[in-house]
């Protein structure tokens, strides 16, 4: 190969290992992940593709706050900003970014900075962008009110929560149906932490019908979480037939799944 050409292979090899990355994530193996995105972000760093970069950084912070580890995410997030500010403008990235940097922030108790940072990715998601990139993760309206619900949902703000939670259910196209499994879990749960019991069988019953086939670990396992909430509330008899409704459809999904799942104590490794 020419020497011209060498940044974009590594550009590309960077793409790649974090596509890995996130499907070992959504297969459960979230230290496999972590290896991959670190392999990512040095390759896009030698590339010199600031863009790419950030977005790999983006994907670190998601994964250190599903692996309970918001002090990182709050570094990923940090470190994908100023990746952002180096390169050209895309302002679905920077969104993102600032999502990520608020959510981190809201679970480490800094409410005040968590909201100006959500207002921060509003603004960004909103602003024009100077340029596009082929290998950036889509990050839209919905994304945004997804990300919007969880941060409102860790400071508390349960009300709120539930208005961009409900927002990014029906954004949510129903080609993505992994993306829109997942939002309305976390519109059901809203409504548990709301200690509103009927709501939470009103909507949940909309999960039953969940595809067993999307082969996503992490959606087997945030409604199996779902069921554990729910579990000390079987008193209370519509939840206790929802429930029974439930655990047909939980068994299924748990047989199609066999092969991939892992324990959930598989995690981050050091």
């Amino acid at each position: 190969m020419d020497a011209s050409s060498g940044p974009q292979v590594f550009a590309a090899a960077a793409a790649l290992s974090e596509m890995a990355g996130w499907m070992a994530h959504d297969s459960g193996w979230d230290g496999r992940a972590q290896q991959h995105f670190v392999r990512a972000l040095a390759l896009a760093r030698t590339s010199g593709d600031l863009p790419l970069a950030a977005n790999i950084a983006a994907s670190s912070s998601h994964l250190a706050l599903q692996t309970g580890e918001a002090s990182q995410a709050t570094h990923w997030a940090r470190a994908g900003l100023q990746f952002v500010d180096q390169g050209p403008r895309i302002s679905s990235l920077t969104a993102r970014l600032h999502s990520m940097h608020a959510r981190a922030l809201a679970a480490t108790d800094h409410s005040l900075t968590a909201s100006r940072e959500l207002d921060r990715a509003h603004e960004a998601l909103g602003s024009p962008t100077e340029a596009t990139h082929p290998w950036i993760s889509p990050f839209d309206e919905a994304s945004l009110a997804s990300e919007s619900a969880l941060a409102c949902r860790d400071m508390k703000r349960y009300k709120e929560a539930l208005v961009h939670a409900q927002q990014a259910v029906a954004l949510r196209e129903s080609a993505r149906a992994r993306s829109l499994a997942l939002s309305h879990i976390n519109l059901v749960e809203l409504h548990f932490h709301r200690a509103d019991l009927d709501a939470v069988v009103h909507f949940g019953v909309g999960l039953l019908p969940t595809n067993p086939s999307l082969g996503s670990v992490r959606v087997v396992n945030q409604l199996a979480d779902l069921l554990r909430m729910l579990d000390s509330h079987r008193g209370y008899r519509p939840v206790r037939d929802f429930l029974a409704q439930f655990d047909a459809s939980a068994k299924t999904r748990l047989l199609l799944l066999a092969d991939i799942m892992t324990p959930r104590s598989e995690g981050i490794s050091p």
